[in-house]
């Protein structure tokens, strides 16, 4: 079966999925990350296939500008600005560019990091069936 994983392009969320993710692997399952170009690192490492999606909306570099702020704040202010100011243009790309993806890659099952909030629409929208599961 082939197992596809979207994670938030954080360290924190990307270690557990990639652990998974090789624990399939070594089971004889296919794997392959699709994110943001700056999760590549961290697939290539791992030795799993990636897929950038979001490329244009989110280039290589653009999570350490676009989310370090969120370093600098606490508790709810995080919640708050995460909801308001960094997840919505994630969610639209997504929702926009992972269809695609999903059919390129031939992805039968899809791993989803909890946070990545809505992508579990996406293959709701897709003419096969899936198995869907979130981290």
């Amino acid at each position: 079966m082939k197992v596809g994983f979207v994670s938030m392009p954080f360290s924190g969320h990307l270690n557990p999925m990639i652990t998974l993710a090789r624990r399939l692997q070594s089971r004889g399952h296919e794997v392959v990350f699709i994110g943001v170009p700056d999760v590549e690192p961290f697939a290539n490492v791992a030795g799993l296939d990636f897929v950038p999606f979001c490329k244009k909306e989110y280039p290589e570099g653009s999570v350490a500008k676009r989310w370090g702020g969120v370093s600098k704040i606490h508790g709810l202010d995080v919640i708050r600005y995460s909801c308001n100011e960094l997840m919505p243009g994630l969610v639209k790309a997504a929702l926009e560019e992972l269809p695609e993806k999903l059919a390129q890659t031939g992805v039968e099952a899809l791993v989803l990091d909890t946070l990545c909030l809505f992508h579990a629409l996406v293959p709701r929208t897709l003419p096969r069936a899936f198995i869907g599961t979130e981290h």
